[in-house]
């Protein structure tokens, strides 16, 4: 990968353009630091353009939220045929999309809160959808990230306001049912999960504030759970990656509640790689430094190109013909 020309997506067109931005220059110094030739690459409506004018060889994706983790810049990348880090189109727009996930979780037994989905269009008729669902609830955006737009719900007119605030990010929300318990993340690299670590916010919520300001929460690696618990919570992470089909490096949000029942919150198929990011604390505790988790990524996206170009080679419009006169009889018919 050292004679490649490594570019680093980064900026975005979402909520979380900010974050991806320290996550891409946190990118970028490591990698160079190591030896590679890596340019970073801010993502606007031009990127198509941007990434023919100046070729790369392989992308690594430091983006966040809509365009970069639902399956949009990857389905470009793949029509240029440029090899990225992360999940495929189908599986990075599966764990975007909070509802599907959840459904997935249910088809495969992996255990999830109970939860409904409500239109913005609906708000007028919230109180009879939410019916006998009960309080606390949790409301978030169906396909965002970061906390954005996400917040506990204790009665009807803070269930409300949520809503209303979610709808400004997306106009299908995800209620949730609010589970008191301990909050753990896990890290895994191609299914295989790394460690889990307990993440305690000093605000009581794991908000966008307290995932990226400093001081704002505190970390246990490992997770401060039984050992019994631990390793159930590894297991039910490697069950949840399966079963959106994601690959390369993952992180698993989940709750552990009072009576050590484990629910698999969301999949995050492009983890944050900022200085307060989980992925690359649990990395460091299974023996990965930052550089040594960038290259472990990197190294992934290597495996894209080849089936990138077996695709490519196999796939014709038209069927092959042994003359010119059979091929433009061919497209003729086409």
């Amino acid at each position: 990968m050292k004679d490649k020309r490594i570019g680093i997506l980064m900026g975005g067109m979402s909520a979380e353009s900010e974050v991806s931005v320290t996550t891409g220059n946190a990118v970028y110094d490591a990698l160079t630091e190591r030896g590679y030739i890596a340019t970073k690459v801010f993502v606007d409506r031009d990127i198509d353009q941007v990434l023919r004018q100046e070729p790369i060889d392989v992308a690594f994706l430091a983006l966040h939220g809509s365009y970069g983790e639902d399956g949009c810049i990857q389905g470009l990348l793949e029509i240029l045929q440029i090899p990225y880090t992360g999940a495929g189109v189908t599986e990075s727009a599966l764990a975007m999309d909070k509802l599907k996930t959840k459904e997935l979780f249910r088809l495969h037994n992996v255990a999830t809160p109970p939860y409904y989905a409500v239109h913005a269009e609906q708000l007028g008729e919230l109180s009879e959808i939410h019916g006998s669902f009960g309080y606390p609830a949790f409301v978030k955006p169906r396909r965002q990230g970061s906390s954005i737009g996400a917040g506990v719900a204790r009665d009807f007119a803070e269930l409300r306001v949520r809503c209303e605030d979610a709808a400004r990010f997306d106009d299908s929300i995800l209620v949730e049912r609010f589970i008191e318990g301990r909050e753990v993340a896990v890290g895994l690299l191609d299914g295989r999960a790394l460690g889990a670590i307990e993440i305690v916010p000093k605000g009581g919520v794991y908000d966008y504030k307290s995932k990226y300001q400093k001081g704002r929460s505190e970390y246990h690696f490992p997770a401060r759970l039984s050992p019994t618990r631990y390793a159930g919570v590894l297991r039910i992470a490697e069950r949840a990656v399966r079963a959106v089909g994601a690959e390369g490096a993952t992180r698993v949000d989940i709750l552990v509640s009072e009576g050590e029942n484990e629910y698999v919150l969301e999949v995050n198929t492009l983890p944050g790689m900022t200085p307060t990011s989980l992925l690359p604390k649990i990395a460091a505790g299974a023996g990965y430094d930052f550089a040594d988790l960038c290259e472990a990524i990197l190294s992934r996206a290597s495996l894209k190109l080849g089936r990138l170009l077996s695709s490519s080679a196999s796939t014709s419009v038209y069927p092959e013909a042994t003359d010119s006169e059979t091929a433009t009889e061919a497209r003729d018919v086409a």
